[in-house]
């Protein structure tokens, strides 16, 4: 896919003295006194900032936080504790803005404002044409720089970039289309998928677009279960979807013809009840007792697996394949994150369980590129066209001037 990128903007002086309006991604979690506990995504919108500054551009930034009501304004929605993040980030003040979308604020080139948060503007969910209007006449340049909100078409991410006069993609939205490219549309061999959880409800379209593609698909958690069940082994009382056992087996088949495979355990870990302390047992898959709770692979089924990723081209994870927060469970997760992190293919990694893991096992500068987008990343993985993809590709097709 084509997008215009903001680099590209930059490197040929069109963002030189222009109004360029970024929508960040700036979402952190807040504690109760209104400080940023952990500041990830205000760090990573540094560079598209200082990009824009570079360029000598005036630069306006937003971004929505948490999930306020439009038009009600209240203390714990503002903006205002990434505004003093940033400042400390950029070494520049960074004045907070409210009451925007109608202009009535200056920003000269060289200088950057805070935008207040995006959501509290009546229509931006809803991608209000008149709103998304609006906010492009504030602006010569739009950059969208926020990948955990690409997969909703709001005024701020779909809305402004169909009217400003030139819209692109900044730093990170770049980096995460090359590296969705890199991983599905045009993936090393063997490309090898990792889709684990605790229902196959909730990824049963990611099974199945990744069934189309991929050489091996490793299921790991609840999914799993599902998928023992599905081929005739016992499962105690594991957390499992019996109604879905129809569409388990759909993955497996359409996998098989293709000659590729959904390694189905060889033996677990199993305990009696869901706990910390419980006594982990390991048993051949065929040898799980009623009373039986799964609670991770196997070290054979691991090391296996393990095998497999390392020889991969490209491995896509989402998801842990044990309760790897207990460290009696966690031997599965332990080695799979192992083995990506020592493969030579490319990897990517998306998803809140799996970014803990990756963080637990120490091993994020071992990963080829870590998507911190949350649901627009499952939604790439389910084979869908992302708003801002769209609008951004077809923007792409209008000439730089």
């Amino acid at each position: 896919m084509h997008i215009l990128t903001f680099e590209e903007v930059c490197k040929r002086g069109f963002a030189q003295d222009k109004r360029v309006f970024i929508r960040a991604d700036l979402n952190v979690p807040l504690s109760a006194t209104g400080e940023i506990t952990e500041d990830t995504r205000v760090r990573a919108s540094v560079p598209a900032i200082q990009m824009a500054l570079n360029a000598g551009a005036a630069v306006m930034v937003t971004s929505h936080l948490g999930r306020p009501t439009e038009g009600e304004f209240k203390p714990e929605d503002s903006l205002a504790p990434v505004a003093r993040r940033l400042s400390e980030l950029l070494g520049r003040p960074v004045p907070l803005v409210s009451n925007w979308v109608d202009g009535g604020f200056q920003v000269y080139p060289g200088d950057v404002v805070l935008l207040e948060n995006c959501r509290l503007n009546k229509g931006e969910k809803k991608n209000d044409d008149a709103l998304a209007q609006k906010m492009a006449k504030l602006c010569d340049i739009f950059v969208h720089d926020a990948f955990g909100t690409a997969h909703r078409a709001e005024a701020s991410t779909y809305g402004i970039a169909k009217y400003a006069p030139i819209a692109c993609a900044g730093p990170l939205l770049a980096a995460e289309i090359d590296a969705v490219n890199r991983a599905l549309a045009n993936p090393a061999r063997p490309l090898m998928a990792i889709v684990a959880g605790s229902k196959v409800s909730t990824k049963l379209t990611i099974l199945q677009s990744l069934a189309d593609k991929v050489d091996g698909l490793i299921v790991g958690g609840g999914i799993a279960n599902t998928f023992m069940l599905a081929c005739g082994l016992p499962i105690g009382k594991s957390l499992a979807e019996p109604d879905l056992l129809s569409e388990a087996r759909q993955v497996i088949d359409k996998m098989k013809a293709r000659g590729a495979e959904v390694p189905i355990p060889e033996d677990v870990v199993v305990a009696k009840q869901f706990s910390a302390t419980a006594e982990a047992t390991v048993k051949a898959s065929h040898d799980v007792a009623a009373d039986d709770l799964i609670l991770d692979i196997g070290p054979k089924t691991a090391a296996k697996l393990a095998h497999k990723l390392t020889a991969a081209g490209t491995i896509v994870w989402n998801g842990p394949v044990g309760v790897f927060e207990f460290d009696a469970f966690s031997n599965g997760t332990k080695t799979l994150a192992q083995a990506v992190a020592t493969s030579k293919g490319f990897s990517i990694a998306g998803g809140g369980d799996t970014l803990a893991a990756i963080a637990k096992y120490d091993i994020a500068d071992k990963i080829g590129y870590i998507s911190t987008g949350g649901g627009a990343f499952l939604e790439v993985l389910e084979g869908k066209t992302l708003p801002a993809f769209e609008i951004l590709q077809q923007r792409s097709r209008t000439p730089l001037s």
